[in-house]
């Protein structure tokens, strides 16, 4: 049996309508590339036909999640079970064109990762306008150095997936994890076609979530391998403040009979050192925990199909 080399993932969830199509291009696709390859979609938590009609298309392999745990988490589940060396990640909505992997795996030849860039995209005013907002303040806290990092069409090698988990809204962020982890990106400009069937899963609370996880990331990267040195900071200057506080105070009783009855002063210099003190365990632990931490997923998969 031939090995396989190219792995296509495909997160769907509540995308009956769009996927006879949506397969249909990507196996004419698949076929023209002359690499051994497998679709791969992850049915995540759908409530509507979608796995009904994921069984009845031929020669793909599904997997379904217990629930709807979010895009990243179908990502995740994907790549996990993916065999190929090249993985291709894209929509089941029918947005992103199959007609531009090959450009991509051109593209990839030096890289580790090729992101598509919606260069013109089809979606209505409002979505645009939300995501150029929250691409704005990434650039700012996470940087990934792309024009488009919400856009799922993208290419890359296996290993840029090792020891990386994807949960919450964090597909969003896998460029800029990877830069960070000294992989070499880049993009190209690719097609995007308007919404025929079904409705987006765009809305307020992924925001909120994207913005969190993107502060999340941005901690984790600075002091992922060094919790001591944001809890020990904060613990030395809260430490040092109150002995210094409690210092002045008694002297100031001693030296000038300052008197102490009815003042907060005292009561924040031993809240101050007890909560350095608190920070500084804080910050032990953390690293204990980190360097004890064994990988979990934050999702479970129900079962396993191949049609």
């Amino acid at each position: 049996m031939k090995k396989i080399q190219l792995s296509v993932i495909i997160p769907v969830f509540n995308e009956a309508d769009n996927l006879f199509l949506l397969c249909e291009k990507l196996t004419t696709v698949l076929k023209k590339t002359g690499l051994n390859s497998e679709i791969i979609f992850v049915d995540d938590g759908s409530t509507d036909k979608t796995l009904a009609i994921l069984k009845k298309l031929k020669g793909i392999k599904i997997i379904q999640l217990r629930k709807n745990f979010g895009q990243s988490a179908a990502l995740d589940a994907g790549i996990k079970q993916a065999q190929g060396k090249i993985l291709v990640t894209l929509d089941g909505d029918g947005q992103n064109d199959p007609a531009d992997i090959p450009r991509l795996l051109k593209k990839l030849d030096g890289f580790d990762c090729v992101c598509g860039w919606r260069y013109q995209r089809q979606d209505p005013f409002l979505k645009k306008f939300i995501s150029r907002g929250a691409a704005f303040i990434g650039r700012f806290l996470v940087d990934p150095r792309v024009h488009d990092s919400g856009c799922t069409l993208r290419a890359y090698k296996k290993e840029c997936f090792e020891d990386l988990d994807l949960y919450g809204e964090m597909h969003r962020m896998i460029p800029a994890l990877l830069r960070w982890r000294g992989f070499k990106i880049t993009e190209i400009k690719v097609s995007h076609h308007p919404r025929q069937y079904g409705q987006t899963k765009y809305n307020w609370k992924r925001v909120i979530k994207g913005f969190v996880d993107m502060i999340h990331v941005w901690f984790w990267r600075k002091y992922a391998s060094r919790p001591m040195h944001v809890f020990g900071a904060a613990g030395v200057l809260l430490t040092g403040f109150g002995l210094i506080l409690l210092i002045l105070l008694a002297l100031a009783r001693l030296l000038y009979n300052y008197s102490l009855s009815n003042k907060i002063w005292p009561l924040l210099g031993f809240f101050s050192l007890m909560m350095g003190l608190q920070f500084f365990v804080f910050g032990i632990l953390a690293t204990i925990i980190i360097e004890s931490k064994e990988k979990k997923h934050f999702y479970k998969i129900k079962r396993r199909f191949q049609t």
